[in-house]
């Protein structure tokens, strides 16, 4: 029904899609999945990607500009404890900040939401914030908007479990990790970090941008 009314309203369909989007990030609203979702299937993968990427970079960037002007005391009176974690990682990787960032976003310490929020506290510069949320990012989003246009062209239950449904999901899964498995090796060389932030939090760490 959904691609039925884009197509017969896409202009109004875009302009929805993408305030709904903004809003979400802007206000640290959990949901990006299923959105990325949505995007696959009303867009198609490309357009959906190049879309999510941009919304989410965007939006984030509105969040954390509102944190800065709005949100410091409030973040730091209620989540001291993570502020300072964070705090002590972002300056003991203040050379190699981009990179930490790049890594904090494919193995998040902390959801990406409080990221968006405490990132004007560790005085993270804006653009390198941004372009950390438009590369990093791109991982999950592809897998999400790729899974979306999957899911949009099955008719039947029996589809979603065929050989042709898993394997191209298995690829898509492949390829999202090569990204990270590179990160992954970058911040084993250069960034400080220790065997607890890189196994207890990233297990505490969820996807929510």
């Amino acid at each position: 029904f959904l691609q039925f009314y884009k197509r017969e309203h896409q202009t109004y369909v875009l302009l929805l899609f993408c305030s709904a989007y903004l809003y979400k990030q802007c206000f640290a609203i959990p949901g990006s999945s299923f959105l990325n979702i949505l995007a696959g299937a009303l867009f198609g993968p490309w357009m959906g990607l190049l879309l999510c990427s941009g919304l989410t970079s965007v939006g984030a960037t509105c969040c954390y500009l509102l944190s800065r002007t709005f949100g410091k005391q409030f973040v730091v009176y209620y989540f001291p404890d993570k502020v300072v974690m964070l705090q002590r990682k972002v300056e003991e990787n203040r050379s190699s900040l981009f990179f930490f960032l790049l890594f904090l976003r494919l193995f998040p310490m902390t959801p990406n939401w409080f990221l968006n929020l405490t990132s004007p506290i560790l005085n993270i510069p804006v653009l390198q914030f941004f372009f950390s949320v438009l590369i990093g990012l791109i991982p999950y989003n592809f897998i999400c908007v790729q899974t979306g246009s999957i899911l949009s062209q099955i008719t039947s239950l029996d589809a979603v479990f065929s050989w042709d449904t898993l394997l191209k999901l298995l690829a898509i899964a492949m390829v999202a990790l090569i990204p990270g498995t590179f990160i992954k090796k970058f911040s084993e060389r250069h960034l400080k970090l220790d065997e607890r932030d890189q196994s207890v939090h990233l297990l505490n760490g969820q996807k929510s941008t």
